[in-house]
């Protein structure tokens, strides 16, 4: 297992600013972190690839699609940009050697029809995310697929809808993520919806159910630490958390308050209650 830490605690786009948060992220044992990619520019990342070398840290990515891309829009030029911008953030992950690409970018975020996905969206979904699995197949990057809850998406918020829809995909360079903000919203049986995921898993997000610190709020840890065992699952375990360093991330997570001693010590106690969790089920 790799452990990993989203940046999206301290900034939604790479700078300077970010440098002495990898090295302590390294010097507390983490494997890798996981990059924001909303600002998509290969040369960029290209440049944070070394950097990152340099840290010792490898690294994931993360990118979201909009209204403006939408990659089930019924508009063919707005599907085409979707497509368009999920390869490039696949060229971006491929220049800073992100190995997985996760996150809900196979329709816009926080954009509702009043429905749930038409067979019409349900198929432009497929065929799009097929076209960028075939992308990138020429590249050493794997999709994971995020399922999001009922108030941030519509078209894919559980992991029955999220296997059902890799399976249609059909395509070796795409796969599922699991999250358990979102699990705890939308699953009825924990265990049974990992198991689901688990042929088709390739990525995970450990995530309170307030976004604070994992292990100190209400999620159902030993179940989801059980079902993750039991599915063979041996990838990265990466802290998804939110806080108020970032007012634009703020805004778009709706975090208000805040929920945690500092942004290092949640990120030093998330990694001890994953390696404790880990280690448990490794005896």
């Amino acid at each position: 297992m790799k452990f990993g830490m989203n940046l999206l605690l301290w900034t939604a786009h790479l700078d300077d600013s970010i440098l002495p948060v990898l090295d302590r992220l390294k010097a507390m044992g983490y494997d890798g972190v996981e990059i924001p990619m909303f600002e998509l520019d290969e040369a960029f990342y290209g440049k944070w690839g070394k950097r990152l070398d340099d840290a010792g840290l490898e690294r994931t990515a993360v990118t979201v699609r909009t209204d403006a891309d939408n990659p089930i829009s019924p508009d063919a030029a707005i599907r085409a940009k979707g497509v368009a911008g999920n390869k490039l953030a696949v060229d971006c992950c491929e220049a800073l050697g992100a190995v997985t690409l996760c996150g809900p970018y196979h329709s816009a975020l926080g954009s509702f029809s009043g429905a749930g996905p038409s067979k019409d969206e349900w198929k432009w979904g497929v065929e799009t995310m097929r076209e960028v699995a075939e992308h990138a197949a020429k590249t050493g990057v794997t999709l994971t697929v995020e399922a999001v809850n009922r108030f941030e998406c519509y078209m894919m918020n559980c992991m029955k809808d999220a296997a059902r829809f890799v399976q249609d995909v059909s395509h070796p360079r795409c796969k599922q993520m699991y999250d358990t903000f979102h699990s705890n919203i939308e699953e009825k049986n924990i265990g049974e919806a990992i198991a689901t995921a688990a042929p088709h898993l390739g990525h995970i997000h450990i995530s309170e159910n307030d976004r604070s610190t994992p292990g100190q709020g209400n999620i159902r840890w030993a179940e989801n630490f059980d079902a993750i065992a039991a599915s063979g699952y041996d990838g990265w375990l990466v802290v998804e958390a939110f806080g108020l360093a970032m007012p634009e991330v703020a805004a778009a997570t709706k975090i208000w308050r805040r929920m945690y001693e500092s942004e290092d010590q949640l990120a030093s106690d998330a990694l001890a209650f994953m390696k404790s969790e880990t280690s448990k089920r490794r005896a």
